[in-house]
């Protein structure tokens, strides 16, 4: 073998390989065997500079078209979810960006109110995490919580990067700075802790980039009664994968954007995924919740050992 294959490869030395084949066998509250939670992401943009999801070729900023767009969401997409989610008596986890307390302050109230868990999501979706120095991602960091907890009375223990863009740091800055949980990896199915500089372990809560809306509808081009279907496959297969003796528990995430699966058409195909789902859950198939009490469960379930 030439010497150039005879190093290990780049790690990056946050957990080791576990298939999932190989698992300790768990409950989920209820006994169900399945978790599912949405993944309600409500951004904000800047106008005319930084980053944006694009429906339309990007034209010389100001990009009015694709800004309009993505606004929508905020006005009248999120608004129509949350309004679904409350007739299938769905929690959400928002999944927030800071600058939406400047720009739309009611949305963030109304998820609030009916008891959503807010995640932390940067400030806005304009700009990419991975992008800052140590010392001022740490800030935005602090930054967010702080401002979350100000503004809403909730402190973020989880945490989303913008376009999920990560430093070589940002698993230790989120544990150093009082975040418990990252959805930034999507590797398993299943939570697990990452190794971080302090010793001190992050929790890795699967998040999805297959049942997404962005790379499935904006990427792949995919339409909304095919996103409907896949979740509602993802579903089916994955109560399935649990039912087999000794199988491991598994994590569905839905993860939704408001300008995205919000537009009314889309939405009438979320809506009868969701009452799949929502069947499963009446069913005691499914144990409906949020990444937090996911976690919450996980850190429990350790301390009882």
């Amino acid at each position: 073998m030439p010497a150039i294959y005879n190093g290990l490869l780049p790690d990056h030395g946050r957990f080791d390989y576990s298939p999932i084949t190989r698992r300790k066998t768990y409950s989920w509250p209820g006994g169900a065997r399945l978790a599912v939670y949405l993944g309600f992401n409500i951004e904000h943009f800047a106008f005319g500079e930084g980053m944006g999801a694009a429906i339309g070729p990007v034209s010389p900023q100001p990009d009015v078209l694709n800004f309009s767009w993505r606004e929508y969401g905020n006005r009248v997409g999120a608004w129509r979810c949350l309004e679904l989610f409350d007739q299938l008596g769905m929690p959400a986890a928002a999944i927030i960006n800071t600058a939406l307390y400047d720009h739309c302050p009611e949305l963030i109230e109304a998820c609030v109110a009916r008891g959503h868990e807010l995640v932390g999501h940067g400030h806005s979706n304009a700009e990419r995490q991975g992008a800052l120095d140590e010392n001022n991602e740490r800030d935005l960091l602090v930054y967010c919580k702080e401002r979350m907890q100000k503004e809403s009375g909730q402190t973020p223990t989880g945490w989303l990067s913008p376009w999920i863009s990560e430093s070589k740091v940002t698993p230790d800055l989120l544990q150093e700075t009082g975040y418990t949980y990252t959805l930034n990896w999507c590797h398993d199915d299943q939570p697990m802790t990452m190794r971080t500089r302090s010793g001190q372990p992050l929790w890795a809560i699967p998040y999805p980039q297959e049942i997404n809306d962005i790379p499935m509808i904006v990427a792949r081009q995919l339409d909304g009664k095919d996103f409907a279907q896949m979740i509602i496959d993802q579903l089916d297969e994955m109560l399935l994968q649990t039912q087999a003796e000794g199988s491991a528990p598994l994590v569905m995430g839905i993860a939704l954007h408001p300008y995205i699966i919000g537009q009314p058409y889309r939405l009438h195909h979320l809506r009868r995924a969701l009452q799949h789902v929502a069947a499963a859950r009446d069913q005691g198939k499914v144990w409906m919740t949020t990444p937090g009490e996911i976690h919450r469960h996980m850190v429990g379930m350790e301390h009882a050992s």
